[in-house]
């Protein structure tokens, strides 16, 4: 195929998308030219997906990655430098401000290898994609799949599901003597794509079918016998058995690229996946075997079109999940947030519709953003800062303000954050929040010349006022200046009365809060 191929789990979008909000907000890309550590410079990772998070017992966070492309082609998965996976490490243990990684498995110095090979040969084994990792005793352990091919959308089919494993970091992996299940002839074997939580001396395997439309299954073992084939027990709603054709479904189809963590702290399970609506959603439970919760949405795929993934970050303080969310279009996986209470229940969710322009076509009539001046929506995937859309303002003389009116709660602090950058003259502009009735605190970030995208936020109390209009303007004296915006979020806050610390690298004045702008580091 030289190289060129078109191929990936989201190749099989399917369904449409749903009309829910989305909950989670963007804190940064992990991944591409655009991400906190260049991945395309440092490991000509240009493009890519997946995500897969562990804890490697050594202070570290292993990241495995799905097809990688070095030269991608755009606009989905495919380019040249084709690898089936490629793993990155990271001890960024501040993720407010992004993942960073400092190591990758190489092939030659600067570039990323193959954690597994693959035959490349469509309906034999077209590629092996991670699924699941965890670290026992030392030892790294990965399961993958073997993709005979892709077929429509949502289907897919594999060869097998394997474990691999490595006792030297990462470096190298092998797969005697570890355990492995076979796909059916129909394809309908239950455990082709896993994810693992170790607890209580067990690693519990949950596990899919190959493709979309599945049900979620339970497996475990104890953690000393994770090679031995024979020593998994599979749940049949009742207990276990030690005969696979027992298992039966703990969450009913469809249940995609799964993910499960278990909060220490609080010993809540949480899983998480892309279900019919091809919206990411979030499930809890108490125990591993359920019963889990309703789903809740995490992430809409009408703010996020052609997502998928979903990963979470092991590192994920109690009643945060950080997740790694790939994007089809751009190719490439971003760091999301949310926040759960002690019941599981998601809080403090984006309050502003539409955050990301996804939604739109135009700016103003029935739509959340209203426009005043001129301004529009891009449609431009190698220009927005994650998706497709993004909103701009231009002109050369007068001024244009895009806003947006929410209702809060009085008397609470929330934060406010968008994605801007400029570019022709320069000029003042100003990223703010104001009560649209009543008295309370106002916000008002100032701006004027932004070098490629950057994240600016601040804080705002709401004293009396039980509505903020959200605004974002820009001033033209005279020459061509355009501003644009992408993934802006308003979200009470924790109580910390202000932004957190992390990747503050400058501050300006302003009336309400603090602001921060946080840039790419390498």
């Amino acid at each position: 195929m030289g190289g060129i191929v078109a191929i990936s789990l989201a190749a099989a979008g399917g369904a449409s998308a749903s009309e829910a909000g989305s909950s989670v907000v963007l804190v940064e890309e992990m991944t591409g030219a655009g991400a906190v550590t260049d991945t395309a410079a440092q490991w000509q990772v240009e493009g890519t997906d997946l995500g897969i998070m562990w804890d490697d017992g050594h202070g570290g966070v292993l990241t495995a990655f799905g097809d990688t492309f070095g030269d991608w082609s755009g606009d989905g998965g495919g380019g040249g430098d084709w690898r089936s996976n490629v793993l990155l490490r990271s001890t960024d243990t501040d993720l407010t401000d992004g993942m960073s990684f400092d190591w990758a498995l190489e092939d030659a110095p600067g570039h990323a290898g193959e954690i597994i090979g693959s035959a490349k040969v469509p309906g034999e084994e077209h590629t092996t994609i991670p699924t699941a990792g965890i670290e026992i005793e030392g030892r790294q352990y990965l399961s993958y799949m073997s993709v005979r091919e892709w077929g429509d959308p949502g289907q897919w089919w594999t060869n097998f599901a394997q474990l691999v494993y490595s006792d030297d970091g990462g470096q190298t992996w092998r797969s005697d003597g570890m355990s492995r299940w076979e796909n059916d002839a129909d394809g309908s074997s239950p455990l082709q794509m896993h994810a693992f939580v170790r607890d209580d001396g067990y690693l519990y395997v949950f596990g899919t079918p190959n493709g979309r439309f599945g049900a979620a299954h339970l497996a475990r073992v104890a953690e000393d016998q994770v090679a031995d084939q024979a020593a998994y027990e599979y749940f049949t709603g009742q207990g276990w058995s030690a005969d696979p054709a027992d298992l039966q479904p703990v969450v009913d189809p469809s249940v995609a690229e799964l993910s499960v963590h278990r909060d220490a702290e609080t010993g809540l399970w949480l899983m998480v996946y892309l279900n019919e609506d091809v919206d990411l959603v979030l499930r809890t439970a108490t125990e591993p075997t359920g019963p889990w919760s309703e789903a809740q949405v995490l992430a809409s795929s009408a703010d996020y079109p052609g997502l998928y993934g979903g990963y979470v970050h092991p590192w994920s303080p109690s009643g945060e999940l950080y997740l790694a969310m790939s994007l089809w279009g751009g190719y490439n996986v971003a760091l999301m947030h949310a926040a759960y209470d002690a019941d599981g229940q998601l809080v403090r969710p984006n309050l502003l519709a539409d955050p990301s322009f996804e939604r739109s076509t135009d700016l103003g009539a029935d739509g959340p953003w209203q426009l005043t001046g001129t301004g529009g929506i891009d449609v431009s995937i190698a220009d927005a800062k994650l998706g497709g859309q993004h909103f701009w303002l231009r002109d050369s003389q007068g001024a244009a303000e895009l806003t947006q009116t929410v209702p809060v709660r009085p008397h609470t602090t929330y934060r406010l954050t968008c994605w801007l950058r400029t570019g022709g003259a320069s000029g003042p502009g100003v990223l703010g929040a104001r009560p649209a009735a009543g008295s309370g605190g106002e916000l008002a970030v100032d701006f004027t010349d932004l070098e490629g995208w950057q994240q600016l936020s601040g804080t705002v109390d709401t004293g009396s006022a039980d509505s903020l209009q959200v605004y974002i303007s820009t001033t033209f004296d005279g020459g061509d200046r355009w501003v644009q915006g992408d993934d802006c979020s308003l979200v009470e806050t924790a109580g910390d009365g202000g932004a957190a610390a992390g990747g503050v690298v400058g501050a300006g004045l302003l009336a309400g809060g603090l602001l921060l702008i946080r840039r790419r580091r390498t």
